[in-house]
């Protein structure tokens, strides 16, 4: 049975290695010109996490210390903050996995399973937030909702 544990740098950059990063070279989308975003945790902002994360994404990282600094607390205009992780929850839950395997394989098939027009839609949502947060001034979107 798996165990629950802190995510620390060192096993951020275990999950990116051995997981994300070969995961992610399977996806017909990801080219050289894929960008990676991630917030400004503890675990994704050391130095070797950084230092992991510029290997696979050079030049390609948006970040606290990043290639492009992405704005603090802006769930607004993070896709996996405003659409994945509601999205995902909902499915991978749905059978009240059990142990940490039945967790990762509901988390892997849920993620295979997110048709590509609904990935569309989210970005299309992104930018349609992106505008938004400018004529705000960079305000918050609190009465922005996903648009179909």
């Amino acid at each position: 049975m798996g165990q629950s544990v802190t995510v620390n740098s060192v096993r951020y950059i275990a999950m990116l290695k051995d997981f994300f990063y070969p995961q992610l070279q399977r996806f017909e989308a990801y080219n050289r010109a894929t960008w990676f975003p991630q917030d400004g945790a503890t675990c994704h902002t050391s130095n070797a996490s950084l230092a992991a994360v510029n290997e696979m994404f050079a030049g390609k990282l948006i970040s606290r210390r990043g290639d492009i600094a992405w704005p603090p607390r802006s769930p607004d205009l993070t896709p996996p903050d405003f659409f994945k992780w509601g999205y995902l929850e909902s499915k991978v839950y749905s059978n009240n996995p059990a142990t940490i395997n039945q967790l990762k394989t509901n988390i892997c098939e849920e993620m295979a399973a997110i048709p590509r027009t609904m990935c569309q839609q989210v970005f299309t949502n992104l930018r349609f937030r992106f505008e938004e947060c400018l004529q705000r001034n960079g305000a918050h979107l609190d009465d922005v909702i996903f648009k179909k």
